[in-house]
């Protein structure tokens, strides 16, 4: 039996885009230990939690615990692993989201490190990293890791550019592979189904409440604008808000859920989306919309890689990065465009909406190829770490 260890994955995060790599990266093992004929144990070390886990299985378990204040106990985790695999939240290897995050991030890899057992760094946005020594640990990390994978061709020039000359994966979002259950078909003739994830954490201003992500338009009007335009648009549309952040017990600056009900208020003929209990629950929704657009990037993923026609809203360079990198150009930008831009390509794309199904489709193949680089190299260091098993450990 391989013991693998999940860290900076999530078994119960509010957000429904950490969920999704966590539970698209347990599929991804569960192929691979199906197809290779290697039995696993997983468990997901993870922060303490009131949401029920999504994250389930016999093959499961779930290891609560917290670094930053018991190390001790997070290196006891770790040393009872074969193999640690190392998501990094998606997005947050990198020295922007402050010290604490940072501090985090460094400290559990160097204890990984510590522990004698391989890290894989998992399909991830790496960077930026602006100061000297979060540079420098960051780069000491990386070279000891036994697979170092990123998801877009921004991330694999950063960590160049850091002076990483050793192999690098350049693969794609785990979240392609989130399992889903599809639409049932419907009757041609209907209203469009039009979905919109809007973001809780840009209609308050950020965690600053101050634009803190320099938006170049008022988001939050742009947001309006763009549901009135829906609303009055000569094609009969079902406009779906679908949040992708959904607080469990209270709302916060980041639920996407409270957001959209506030605008319920001001636009009734909307329809607010349930409180997801699962990234597959949300993934199944939005798989049953016409048009797509949002904020939440792994909102935009689900819709893509389910075949629905989409516009992601960037307000990082991890969109660009991911879409542009499978040659999909339709992410709008907006901390370069204004609103009038914003809501021109928004339209033109939905006008577009049969021709970005194919587009769609052939970046969708090219995304899960580049993903499949991660798998197979992931795959043969499980059968190696499986040949090892028997022999002693230090």
């Amino acid at each position: 039996m391989l013991k693998i260890a999940l860290i900076f994955h999530s078994a119960s995060n509010d957000n429904m885009g950490v969920g999704a790599l966590s539970v698209s990266e347990v599929a991804i093992l569960r192929g691979i230990a199906e197809a290779r004929g290697i039995p696993v144990a997983i468990t997901v070390i993870d922060s303490l939690a009131e949401r029920p886990p999504y994250v389930t299985g016999a093959d499961i378990r779930i290891r609560a615990t917290r670094p930053l204040r018991k190390p001790l106990d997070f290196f006891r985790a770790v040393r009872a692993a074969d193999l640690v695999i190392d998501i990094g939240g998606g997005d947050s290897f990198a020295d922007i989201y402050g010290p604490r995050r940072l501090t985090q991030m460094l400290l559990m890899k160097y204890l990984t490190h510590l522990a004698r057992r391989p890290l894989v760094l998992a399909p991830q946005t790496f960077g930026p990293f602006r100061h000297r020594l979060s540079t420098f640990l960051a780069r000491q990390s990386i070279r000891l890791s036994a697979i170092t994978t990123t998801r877009d061709s921004l991330s694999t020039a950063c960590l160049r550019e850091m002076g990483i000359k050793g192999e690098i994966i350049e693969a794609s979002d785990v979240a392609l592979r989130l399992p889903y259950d599809p639409p049932s078909p419907r009757s041609e003739g209907g209203p469009v189904r039009v979905g919109l994830n809007v973001s809780g954490l840009l209609m308050n201003g950020g965690y600053t409440g101050n634009n803190m992500f320099r938006l170049q338009m008022n988001y939050p009007q742009l947001i309006r604008d763009i549901l009135r335009r829906f609303s009055d648009h000569p094609e009969l549309c079902e406009i779906h808000l679908v949040p992708h952040v959904i607080s469990w017990r209270s709302g916060g600056v980041e639920d996407d859920y409270a957001a959209s009900l506030k605008l319920q208020k001001e636009f009734p003929s909307v329809t607010v989306a349930p409180g997801f209990t699962s990234p597959s629950e949300a993934k199944s929704y939005i798989a049953g919309m016409d048009f797509f657009m949002g904020a939440r990037m792994h909102a935009c993923i689900a819709a893509f890689s389910a075949g629905v026609p989409v516009v992601p809203m960037a307000y990082s360079r991890k969109f660009a990065g991911l879409f542009g990198a499978l040659g999909y150009n339709e992410t709008v930008d907006c901390t370069s465009q204004s609103a009038e831009e914003i809501m021109a390509r928004v339209f033109d794309a939905y006008g577009r909406r049969a021709e970005l199904v194919q587009s769609q489709k052939a970046a969708l193949a090219t995304g899960l190829e580049k993903l499949a680089r991660y798998e197979a190299a992931l795959g043969d260091l499980m059968v190696q770490m499986a040949r090892q098993k028997g022999a002693p450990r230090a």
